[in-house]
């Protein structure tokens, strides 16, 4: 977008009671921000603005608001951030058909054809270990053969879905809930890096705006409009997860969810999702069967959509058979794994770290594992 186009676009954003149903009424109905802003007072009122609203589009911003919309500018062009338009060609095609799309999107990294078949995946900020280890499994899963994963780079499952799309050299989108020039949380500006390296960050907000609260609930119908389905991974009843669920519902998304500990608080929301129909997900594959009608045949062929995501693992040996079936999908210590088994511990010990190293179980803090 040329820089003329974009100041259109902020001032008209701008101006107090343009919302974005407004803002994109008036642009159908004169063509372009520039000609709203150059209406007169009479035509504004034909199309349906109340006199308040057509006296403040004549009156225009204060030098101020202006100044602030020349910095905004200043910023994407020194950050190279693309914005992208309702009405442009590469504005996400599967977003643009949701009740409320944004106006404007700004974009750092690149978007693809292939992000047409995506999936988001969201979940807990306190994640448990087992929960990440389970999450990152089926996005690197998901992510080989061809699926973008969309998630919102929070802490927790959000990192974890990131992380595995990165494992399985896949695309990866994240949906932030302040500005693009901002990291939130900002522990996570190396992760940002690496997805904008394989994929894109994306926001609605304007430059500079601020990680706050109410950002994040709207932020989630993006997250959930980018998508074919999106899965809960690991959700409290409280969660901000069950809020995209249902925005994915009411934009006709499918719903997953994985199962955890009826125990574990951490998992009593994406249980709950269970409980009122959501697809119960074990493993990548459950979703591909779910979203592969969906696909267009052209898409499918292009992105390996279907092809298996790693090659059969060996049978076990009779020394790690035992120790494999000690272990669960619930993180286990070594001791628990002892006790099971009834091995002595240096037996225990060599299996675990040859499971480990043939990728068939993964080492958590405290001397915990979890089976893959």
């Amino acid at each position: 977008m040329d820089q003329g186009a974009l100041v259109s676009w902020l001032t008209l954003q701008s101006i107090a009671g343009v919302g974005d149903r407004t803002l994109l009424k008036l642009v159908h109905a004169f063509g372009s921000p520039h000609a709203v802003l150059a209406a007169d007072q009479d035509h504004l009122i034909q199309v349906g603005c109340s006199a308040e609203l057509a006296e403040s589009i004549r009156r225009g911003l204060p030098a101020t608001v202006r100044q602030h919309i020349d910095k905004q500018i200043n910023t994407a062009e020194r950050l190279n951030i693309r914005v992208l338009t309702l009405f442009d060609r590469s504005y996400p095609p599967r977003l643009r058909t949701i009740p409320d799309p944004p106006p404007l999107l700004y974009v750092s990294g690149t978007l693809s054809a292939q992000d047409e078949v995506a999936v988001a995946i969201v979940g807990g900020r306190r994640a448990t270990p087992s929960g990440r280890v389970v999450t990152e499994e089926i996005a690197k899963d998901l992510a080989g053969t061809g699926v973008t994963i969309v998630s919102g780079l929070a802490r927790g499952i959000d990192a974890a879905a990131h992380r595995g799309a990165l494992a399985g050299k896949g695309r990866t989108i994240a949906v932030l809930g302040c500005g693009i020039d901002r990291t939130y949380p900002p522990e996570h500006q190396a992760l940002r890096r690496s997805i904008e390296a394989c994929g894109a960050v994306l926001s609605e907000l304007p430059i500079g705006s601020s990680p706050l609260s109410h950002h994040f609930p709207r932020r989630n119908r993006i997250i959930s409009g980018l998508s074919l389905g999106v899965l809960v991974s690991e959700a409290a009843k409280d969660s901000g997860s069950l809020i995209t669920a249902k925005l994915a519902l009411e934009q006709g998304r499918e719903v997953f969810a994985v199962p955890g500990s009826v125990k574990e608080d951490a998992c009593r929301g994406s249980n709950s999702l269970l409980k009122e129909g959501a697809t119960l997900i074990e493993r990548a594959q459950d979703i591909l069967d779910d979203i592969l009608p969906q696909v267009d045949a052209r898409l499918r062929a292009a992105l390996r959509l279907g092809a298996a995501s790693a090659l059969p693992h060996a049978p076990l040996s009779s020394e790690d058979g035992p120790v494999y079936e000690a272990l669960s999908y619930e993180a286990r210590s070594v001791d628990m794994v002892i006790e099971a088994t009834g091995l002595s511990a240096a037996k225990v010990a060599a299996s675990l770290l040859s499971l480990e190293l043939s990728g068939r179980v993964r080492q958590l803090p405290g001397q915990q594992y979890i089976r893959l």
